[in-house]
């Protein structure tokens, strides 16, 4: 599978309470569970108005299908190419 970010414009999310994650987790967790094993997501970050949600899957497709299923927006995906972090200046 290909990894990618998520770009998710959603006002508010940022003052948004755990309760109130917890139900957009369980929806997200539902569509998963229906797209299943194309599909996996990661983790993300709450930031101002946004989310980035790091997933893996098939393609930029079933990430789509994802987001009707959990009626949660996707604004901007984009497939990770490489991954770097502080050991990379070791190679």
């Amino acid at each position: 599978m290909k990894k990618f970010i998520i770009e998710r414009e959603i006002p508010g999310i940022g003052a948004m309470s755990l309760t109130e994650l917890c139900g957009a987790a369980r929806a997200s967790n539902g569509a998963l569970a229906q797209l299943a094993p194309r599909i996996q997501w990661q983790h993300s970050y709450v930031a101002g108005d946004k989310t980035f949600c790091i997933y893996l899957a098939d393609d930029e497709s079933v990430i789509r299908d994802h987001a009707e299923l959990s009626g949660i927006p996707v604004s901007t995906i984009t497939e990770v190419s490489q991954v770097i972090d502080p050991t990379t200046a070791n190679n």
